[in-house]
């Protein structure tokens, strides 16, 4: 199956939210038609009927190849504790040891 060049970057999102050795042969084909669709809803106009068929698409195609929020990041209640250290993370400003980007 080729990939035309401007599918590259989606293809790229794809296939690195899941473990390498957990893609069969069957799932990469679906993920380079997820790349595909992702690129396509681009191009077509938001609240368009194209847009909202490609969108629905995409998630079950998101679904079936189990790059979606909550096969690759687990339910939203699992995350509560997670999202908030890192909140919490975020707006500490810690010692100096730890280097962090700062608004000048």
């Amino acid at each position: 199956m080729t990939l035309p060049e401007p599918c590259k970057p989606f293809w790229d999102a794809i296939v690195t939210a899941r473990a390498r050795d957990l893609w069969t042969q069957a799932d990469l084909v679906q993920a380079a038609n997820l790349a595909r669709v992702q690129h396509a809803i681009e191009s077509s106009p938001i609240g368009s009927d194209e847009h909202a068929k490609l969108t629905r698409l995409s998630m079950a195609l998101a679904r079936a190849v189990a790059v979606h929020p909550t096969a690759t990041a687990g339910r939203a209640a699992d995350q509560v504790n997670q999202n908030t250290a890192e909140r919490k993370a975020r707006q500490d400003d810690g010692d100096e040891l730890i280097p962090r980007l700062r608004a000048v």
